[in-house]
């Protein structure tokens, strides 16, 4: 492994990834460099299919690497056993939970699992934890309801909160604005860039939402079939890298504006 900064949580090596079955091997990106800094809002995009959930699933171990090194706090994430990655990497994906009759506390509270031993005993300590996600997340006031009854943006921020009270360095988020309105999706952003600034925590989200995630991400990570770029969105307008995100001529990145806008 090469000497690393340690302002890094996470970096991969010459990573590659995929799906591998006895038969054949499906390569969907390869020779992936990504190093991402402590206390940074990072948005991955990519069109439809390109791979960006691949990603954020073989860099949270949910999937195996095809080839390269995931490293996490300058250990390899294969060192990692499952409860322990549990301390340093929190998962927020887009499907839905089973039906159950959980309150919006009890969700939240699912985060301190890796601190319990799955056992349902929560300290002092794990409570506080919890009341200060939801407090960040703005979710409070939804403590007793039952999740089920939230709104698709309640309970997105609910998720969010859960994560947090994994109290994990890195929370990675797939699509977490998926089927939310304006108003939600603005809400999201928000909410995520805030903590980020009051945590210090790292955030790696998925995200077809562009030119918010212009708006409010430190760095962004665009993904295309040849190439993997991550730098500000500054770096990425300077050297007209927007341009090849979406290969349409009904869509223009203009510079002036720093959005993405329709001809």
């Amino acid at each position: 492994m090469q000497q690393q900064e340690t302002q890094h949580i996470l970096v991969t090596e010459d990573l590659s990834i995929g799906y591998s079955s006895k038969k054949n091997i499906k390569i969907v990106a390869e020779k992936i460099q990504l190093q991402l800094k402590k206390g940074t809002f990072v948005s991955l995009l990519g069109k439809n299919g390109i791979g960006k959930s691949t990603l954020l699933r073989t860099l949270s171990n949910v999937q195996k690497p095809l080839q390269g090194n995931i490293y996490i706090n300058q250990k390899n994430v294969k060192q990692f056993n499952s409860n322990q990655l549990a301390t340093c990497i929190s998962l927020v994906l887009t499907e839905r939970l089973p039906e159950s009759q959980l309150s919006v506390f009890e969700l939240v509270a699912l985060g301190r699992q890796p601190y319990t031993n799955w056992v349902d005993h929560l300290t002092t300590f794990d409570i506080e934890k919890i009341n200060t996600a939801m407090e960040l997340t703005e979710i409070t006031h939804l403590a007793s309801q039952y999740y089920y009854e939230l709104s698709d943006g309640q309970f997105q921020r609910v998720l969010i909160a859960r994560a947090l009270a994994q109290d994990t360095s890195l929370i990675i988020l797939d699509e977490p604005t998926a089927h939310l309105d304006l108003h939600h999706t603005l809400q999201i952003f928000r909410v995520l860039k805030k903590l980020v600034t009051e945590t210090s925590k790292t955030i790696l989200i998925s995200t077809h939402e562009v030119n918010l995630a212009i708006k409010f991400s430190d760095e962004i990570a665009l993904m295309n079939e040849n190439s993997f770029y991550k730098d500000t969105s500054d770096k990425l307008i300077e050297n007209n890298l927007f341009d090849s995100l979406f290969l349409d001529e009904m869509i223009h990145f203009d510079k002036n504006l720093r959005q993405f806008i329709i001809k």
